[in-house]
């Protein structure tokens, strides 16, 4: 068995800042309503017709890739993580291939929303343990605002989610101690309807039908959220799931030199840390700049914390998410 290492981070946020008072102009809240709830201060928004899913995944992928040293053609597999794809099917991740001239490599597409990045890790970790291959690429991108109902009636859902893009490259480790140490996936589909997109798929409707039907005052159409339950749930299993992580490679939870957790709501961040008993310099938020980027969250937290010195050779680095399905798990890191 082969060990698998993050070798390269690259990061992709429209320039189009949306602050809480912009969106104050649009529906019935304010600033400080957002920031209680939240912690959410301000959130990119894509300008139509200047970037979507694809585009926003091939800039983040396209650093990346230079920061690990390889080039597009040293890529093996494209494991691609969005609830947002630019079309029903196919998926983004053959989208990715042809715009960056890559070789007919293997495009996989997952469909895991806030859970997404970890599982496109998971399995990406999987593929070069295996010795399949050699450099994994691993994007998340979501474009939300394109489908968000932005009135008073949606202002729950609304004002938490953003656009962006993070990507990875996972590649075979030469060290023994160092890399990804584990990952650990968990579903729990009793409450799959607690947090999801309604509207009939096309799997189970008619396209004729759906567009016979097609009311512009039907809140199937938009996310729906059971905000209390979605809380509750998420601070149980990102605590299991973390701890799932440190247990199965024998540390501790005193071992962690940073939590990056997907940025879901700052006030679950805030309660995870104050369980595990960790600094604020033990934890990386960012949702106060991007909001809730669903499956790119993960991977534009861990960059930006690599840039700034945050992430260094040595660290113990534990990734974890919680969201849609419901989804969760964790990733943990000799970094």
């Amino acid at each position: 068995m082969y060990r698998s290492k993050i070798s390269g981070l690259g990061h992709y946020v429209p320039d189009n800042v949306v602050t809480n008072h912009d969106l104050s102009k649009l529906m019935d809240t304010s600033d400080e309503w957002i920031q209680e709830r939240t912690g959410i201060k301000e959130r990119r928004h894509i300008i139509k017709g200047e970037d979507n899913s694809t585009s926003m995944g091939v800039k983040a992928a396209e650093i990346a890739i230079e920061r690990a040293g390889i080039t597009k053609d040293d890529v093996d597999f494209i494991v691609f993580a969005t609830l947002s794809p630019d079309y029903y099917f196919p998926g983004n991740g053959v989208l990715v291939q042809k715009e960056m001239g890559m070789k007919t490599v293997g495009a996989l597409d997952i469909r895991n929303q806030c859970s997404g990045f970890i599982y496109a890790l998971s399995i990406a970790d999987q593929y070069v343990k295996s010795g399949m291959y050699k450099n994994v690429l691993v994007i998340g991108s979501e474009y939300h605002s394109g489908g968000l109902d932005f009135t008073t009636r949606g202002r729950g859902v609304s004002v938490i989610f953003g656009d962006g893009a993070g990507a990875a490259i996972v590649t075979r480790s030469e060290d023994d101690e160092g890399g990804i140490l584990s990952t650990h996936l968990h579903s729990e589909g009793e409450f799959a309807e607690e947090l999801a997109l309604l509207a009939p798929g096309i799997g189970s409707r008619w396209v004729d039908d759906i567009l016979a039907d097609n009311d512009p005052d039907d809140v199937s159409y938009y996310p729906h959220m059971n905000g209390q339950l979605v809380f509750k749930n998420a601070v149980v299993r990102f605590s299991e799931v973390i701890m799932e992580g440190l247990m199965t490679s024998g540390l501790k939870k005193e071992d962690i030199d940073l939590l990056v957790p997907h940025q879901a709501n700052l006030r679950i961040s805030q309660f995870i840390q104050k369980k595990f008993g960790l600094s604020d310099d033990q934890v990386f938020n960012n949702i106060q700049k991007y909001g809730n980027t669903t499956a790119a969250s993960i991977p534009i937290a861990l960059t930006e914390a690599w840039e700034q010195g945050k992430v260094k050779k040595g660290d113990l680095v534990v990734l974890a998410a919680f969201g849609s399905g419901f989804t969760w798990g964790s990733a943990v890191i000799k970094w």
